[in-house]
């Protein structure tokens, strides 16, 4: 991709036009392309992401408790949410790869596009300060943050209240094998309540596959 292709996709896509295009090719870089790749920017822009969505609930939600503004935080700046984001933006198609990362499908993957997305935020803060940031967020996550109804409650602490309810022994959480490559690694996790059921699902982290586990297991129970 040309610098000016570069710079009218990230004007149309991210609301500023870019001074520095190696910065933002350097946001759109994965590590398996070189060593001047993503993750410091991704590392500024999550951090970022994260007070401009605080902000944004604790201005929307004036009446809310901590408890479920963290509850809306959590979703808001989950990988899947940020991936879905990428997707919707067009990420995939202008993602530096190497040849062994694109074969194995880091084109699509939600670590790989959240990742993104996230140095991308951290560009437009470095060029353009935090209200570019912010507006570019709010634009983005704009139906994620206003489609909100109730503050959602995680599947691991439904599930714990679940079995609680039903005066069951809590939920047992076993992790099962890692597999694909490193920059997008897959893990499998299965939950049981002792006595009544069990479910198993896959993520991209330990965490992200004990919550699909449990949000599964949940549609099983009910």
């Amino acid at each position: 991709m040309t610098d000016d292709a570069l710079r009218a996709w990230i004007e149309s896509t991210l609301g500023h036009a870019p001074r520095d295009a190696a910065l933002f090719q350097r946001a759109l870089t994965h590590g398996s392309h070189g060593p001047a790749h993503y993750e410091r920017l991704e590392f500024l822009g999550d951090r970022v992401l994260g007070l401009i969505a605080a902000d944004w609930l604790f201005e929307l939600f004036p009446d809310e408790p901590e408890g479920k503004l963290s509850r809306r935080l959590n979703a808001i700046v989950s990988r899947e949410a940020c991936a879905e984001v990428g997707r919707e933006i067009g990420v995939a198609t202008h993602l530096k790869l190497g040849k062994q990362a694109r074969d194995d499908g880091a084109v699509d993957s939600d670590n790989v596009l959240g990742d993104v997305v996230e140095a991308l935020i951290g560009a437009v803060y470095l060029e353009a300060g935090l209200l570019a940031a912010q507006a570019f967020v709010r634009r983005a996550w704009a139906e994620k943050v206003t489609g909100q109804g109730q503050a959602p409650k995680h599947p691991k602490s439904s599930l714990q209240e679940w079995a609680a309810a039903h005066r069951c022994k809590p939920p047992l959480y076993t992790t099962g094998a890692r597999t694909g490559p490193h920059h997008a690694p897959r893990f499998t996790v299965t939950v049981a309540i002792p006595g009544k059921a069990e479910a198993s699902a896959e993520g991209a982290s330990k965490q992200e596959a004990e919550t699909a586990a449990a949000k599964a297991l949940l549609e099983k129970l009910s």
